[in-house]
């Protein structure tokens, strides 16, 4: 009798279940939003028609990647505490406005980096953590999918970013597209916001009743969820920081001269080689919802090694002969595949190492490696290369990022979930 009862309660669980699919759905309309900080490059020629220099279009690009981190590891705490809702609408208040007062103020360098790289940075970084790790609590059984689904947004932003800024820059002006920015931005992250929220307390995803019974019998514990102090204070916590900081750095480094390298180096007028940044954006974005669902299949572990195995590809087979824009295309495609692939497996390796609790706060401290990476991965090119035309000095950065990938495989190989007691259901 007591078994039917217990039968009966375990189906009226999974038909009352709250719906979840919305919360991927709404995590990609934000990123990408978020994502058109990758597309700031189609804003360089206007500005410097403008009068500005190369040098001083480029800096705000820089600083808003340092913003957007640092902002990360806030909002995380934040998101931790009072929940995604307030975090999400205060980064769709301030990214709208950044970009609204650029219309007003940033003419001026010192008004560009206020309202770019400060204000609307602060919302883009606040924004990118809420959703995804909103998603990764209503998925805990589908962690690499859902986080590969949702930062798929993000990459496939900066080729919305790509095609419909030069449109609006030519029918409207620069600082008109800016404000049509801001007030579309602003409008979709916000409203998108205010239908973030955790799941309740003791929530599992939905399931049979076959499937509720087996896992109550196979899961008596569940994973010790670290605080971030707790999580600083373990070795796990940065060898994946060196590991995301090393499999991203390849890829910021192509990135940031896929055009320069494709007209310097194989001859390709600028329109060509400009380009296979929409190609890369492609593959970038690809790459997350498949490197995500293949880590759930094969595990984080092995899919890691996947994806510097094929950037240890492109680095040292393909990019250094590339005579023709196809082999070109194929050798920035791998790299921005697998770039794609860290981005949507680092959420749920955090997850997985250190819990669900606070994924925020933790994983906006993992995502700071990517950070780091936006400053190495160029700098490694303006050390090696600089101005260089030849051939040589260009694949002497491409082998040292391939050596560095080798690093982070020997690293990646001597991490494992940091060793804690697990506390029972």
């Amino acid at each position: 009798m007591s078994n039917k009862k217990s039968q009966k309660e375990m189906a009226q669980a999974v038909t009352t279940q709250p719906s979840r699919l919305k919360y991927p759905i709404v995590g990609i309309l934000m990123m990408l939003c978020i994502g058109n900080i990758y597309s700031w490059s189609v804003f360089s020629k206007p500005l410097q028609a403008e009068g500005w220099t190369a040098a001083q279009t480029t800096l705000p690009f820089q600083l808003s990647i340092v913003v957007f981190t640092i902002a990360m590891v806030f909002a995380g705490r934040w998101q931790d505490r009072s929940g995604p809702k307030p975090v999400a609408v205060f980064s769709g208040i301030m990214m709208g406005a950044g970009f609204i007062l650029i219309r007003f103020f940033g003419q001026t360098q010192t008004g560009m980096l206020i309202c770019f790289s400060g204000i609307a940075s602060i919302g883009m970084g606040a924004g990118y953590v809420t959703p995804l790790s909103t998603a990764l609590k209503w998925y805990p059984d589908k962690r690499g999918l859902i986080s590969g689904i949702v930062v798929l947004g993000m990459g496939a932003g900066s080729i919305f970013g790509g095609i419909g800024g030069p449109l609006l820059i030519e029918n409207f002006g620069i600082w008109n597209t800016f404000l049509i920015f801001g007030i579309v931005f602003g409008a979709v992250i916000t409203a998108c916001g205010l239908v973030l929220k955790n799941p309740p307390h003791g929530y599992s995803p939905p399931a049979s009743i076959d499937a509720l019974e087996t896992k109550k019998k196979e899961t008596a514990i569940k994973p010790y969820d670290y605080s971030a102090k707790e999580m600083l204070g373990t070795a796990s916590f940065y060898l994946i920081w060196l590991v995301f900081l090393i499999g991203t750095s390849g890829g910021l480094m192509v990135i940031s001269q896929a055009s320069p390298f494709g007209q310097n180096v194989i001859g390709l007028k600028p329109v060509v080689a400009g380009s296979v940044i929409t190609v890369l954006a492609i593959f970038n974005g690809v790459g997350r919802p498949v490197f995500g669902l293949l880590s759930d299949k094969i595990g984080r572990k092995n899919a890691i090694f996947v994806a510097f195995a094929i950037q240890l590809i492109a680095l040292t087979a393909v990019l250094p002969y590339a005579s023709s824009y196809v082999i070109y295309a194929i050798g920035v495609s791998l790299m921005g595949f697998s770039f794609g692939g860290f981005l949507a497996m680092m959420p749920s390796i955090t997850s997985d190492y250190f819990g669900l609790k606070n994924i925020g706060l933790n994983y906006a401290c993992v995502y700071t490696g990517w950070g780091a990476a936006g400053y190495l991965g160029p700098q490694i090119v303006n050390v090696l290369v600089g101005g260089s035309l030849a051939r040589g000095d260009w694949n002497n950065a491409f082998y040292f990022a391939a050596v560095s990938c080798v690093i982070g495989m020997v690293l990646w190989f001597f991490t494992n979930p940091p060793v804690r007691e697990q506390v029972p259901t």
